[in-house]
């Protein structure tokens, strides 16, 4: 099928076989019940310097790797309590959870921010990491005869509206002069993608860098290929529900968290051996070298003191939905939080900052 309408049946039955039908249901009509609440003035205000005694956060950390990162780089002296560490990724699950008020920050790429306001949830980006290099490889089912992104014409693509390789699909069409009805747009979230390339539901599904050694390995003799593009998904970032910055205590400790999860991708970047071995080897059950054939396509960490590149890369991908009809389009200047603008870059590094 092709790619669904901008508006009616179709449309209200995508949204909710992506995201719920409650979630659907919340931004079809557009409702910013996050923002309801919230202390309107304490949005406006510095965060405070010092996190108060007694304050919480709950924090996603995709297969432990926020966790990992601060306890091998010696940076476990958070001044705040964790109340939970989520093992949660996929931007609509971290949608789903700041709904459910059972998660407070989190770290996503740049299209989840995009997807809460088209549902009416009101949240904002609080720290930016710049990617230059691809995190994401085209991955084919076994026996494809894709070859090119130019093959993927009347292909059956695995698409997840909500998340980054949802995005990074949509650009790779656009460079390769393709429309979104020249092929057909399987809804899936990315923890489908394996099954779905495995069972031949889809022909093509980007997968990230650390999926594709394992997925190779297993598939390559069948005929199972990457295709590799030079489609950038530019934002790694942490974001949280406006009710939660706009509660001061809980301000103060985002603010106090952010340097820290600098330092820690720094520390990840700058120990790779050691980090292939602790994570890759002993946590993903990968090889030595599937482990170091991720790394050295890793990206370097970039805490750029000013947002704006980000913030114009984010308007061009909300751009980018409208013009498909997957979201209405707005200004995302409202999605930033550039109260919290230069902490990150402060917190690294002069070569991590440009």
């Amino acid at each position: 099928m092709p790619a669904p309408p901008a508006s009616g049946v179709g449309r209200r039955l995508f949204l909710t076989s992506l995201l719920g039908a409650g979630a659907a249901a919340a931004g079809l009509g557009g409702c910013a019940e996050a923002g309801a609440a919230a202390d309107q003035a304490s949005l406006k205000d510095p965060p405070a310097r010092k996190v108060p005694a007694g304050t919480s956060l709950k924090i996603s950390s995709f297969q432990n790797v926020q966790q990992l990162q601060l306890k091998l780089a010696g940076l476990g002296d958070l001044p705040f309590e964790v109340a939970d560490w989520l093992n949660i990724g996929a931007g609509p699950d971290v949608i789903n959870a700041f709904r459910a008020q059972s998660l407070e920050l989190a770290n996503n790429a740049g299209i989840p921010p995009i997807q809460a306001h088209y549902q009416g949830f009101d949240a904002k980006i609080v720290a930016i990491n710049i990617t230059r290099k691809p995190n994401y490889l085209f991955a084919t089912r076994p026996g494809s005869a894709v070859r090119a992104v130019g093959d993927f014409r009347g292909r059956r693509l695995a698409f997840s509206q909500g998340q980054a390789q949802g995005v990074v699909l949509l650009r790779a069409l656009k460079e390769a002069g393709l429309e979104y009805d020249d092929a057909e747009l399987v809804p899936l979230t990315s923890n489908q993608f394996l099954t779905a390339l495995q069972s031949g539901q889809v022909d093509v599904a980007p997968l990230g860098i650390s999926q594709a050694p394992s997925y190779l390995q297993q598939y390559g003799s069948k005929g199972a290929r990457t295709i590799p593009t030079d489609v950038v998904d530019l934002l790694n970032l942490l974001w949280a529900p406006v009710t939660v910055l706009a509660d001061r205590a809980k301000a103060a400790a985002i603010a106090a968290y952010i340097p820290y999860w600098a330092k820690g991708a720094v520390w990840q970047y700058e120990h790779p051996e050691e980090w292939d071995e602790e994570f890759y080897v002993k946590t993903q059950n990968l090889t030595p070298a599937q482990a170091r054939s991720i790394t050295e396509l890793a990206n370097k960490p970039l805490f750029p003191p000013s947002w704006d590149e980000a913030i114009a890369w984010e308007q061009e991908t909300a751009d980018l939905l409208a013009e498909g009809g997957y979201v209405k389009g707005f200004d995302v200047g409202g999605l930033f939080d550039r109260r919290f603008e230069s902490l990150a870059a402060r917190a690294v590094p002069e070569e991590y900052r440009r």
